[in-house]
């Protein structure tokens, strides 16, 4: 069955950075999109990112210039590389196959002083 576990979440200060991992299995991993969403307290899931197999990426607002998305198909892995995190970047982050309609047990991402 289809299984995604992420990693690399903590409590990072405002202005640092983290990477997230997340490790895919139980599918021809290659050939789907992958996606980062991200669920702050009391508010809806939201899209981070989204990389295509054609390497085409979309960023939500909010993120876009400081996020990259990035996949590594021999290891399977997709990745989230955060910079310059502000407490707004608050949340767990779940990694998610669309068109599986899969979805990881997420990593809480904790931006503080």
């Amino acid at each position: 069955q289809v299984q995604l576990v992420e990693s690399g979440g903590g409590l990072a200060q405002p202005g640092g950075s983290l990477r997230l991992s997340c490790a895919a299995s139980g599918f021809t991993f290659g050939i789907y999109a992958m996606a980062w969403h991200r669920q702050a307290p009391g508010k809806e899931r939201l899209a981070v990112a989204v990389l295509n197999v054609d390497g085409t990426v979309s960023y939500g607002p909010p993120v876009k210039g400081r996020f990259t998305i990035s996949r590594d198909d021999v290891k399977k892995v997709v990745y989230l590389d955060m910079t310059s995190l502000k407490p707004d970047d608050t949340a767990v982050y779940y990694c998610n196959v669309p068109s599986l309609h899969a979805w990881g047990q997420g990593t809480q991402v904790t931006v503080s002083s």
